[in-house]
């Protein structure tokens, strides 16, 4: 009788201990956005377990894989500069699309 009540209990604590789903994203932010903002939004990231694939030098932004809360963090610290969120994913020449992995 104890034993299913303890591979009960161990199965509950395993479920909840996982992390968060995390989805490739990128964000990128106004251009008078200063530094600061960019570099706070990616310790967020990766105080919180995500993974920045990349940094881009053009526009002030980066791609990331991030989960939902940490999404939610960002867009809330930095209000007066506003990050553009969108889904990462590849576009063919045929218009169809890939999820990066």
């Amino acid at each position: 009788m104890r034993l299913p009540t303890v591979f009960l209990l161990a199965l509950f604590t395993a479920v909840f201990a996982l992390p968060p789903a995390q989805k490739p994203v990128v964000i990128s932010f106004p251009d008078d956005t200063p530094s600061s903002i960019i570099d706070m939004a990616i310790a967020e990231i990766k105080k919180d377990g995500g993974i920045v694939t990349h940094e881009y030098s053009l526009i002030k932004g980066f791609a990331a894989k991030v989960s939902e809360v940490t999404l939610n963090k960002i867009s809330a610290m930095a209000e007066a500069y506003a990050p553009y969120i969108e889904d990462d994913y590849v576009v063919k020449i045929d218009g169809s699309t890939d999820s990066p992995q």
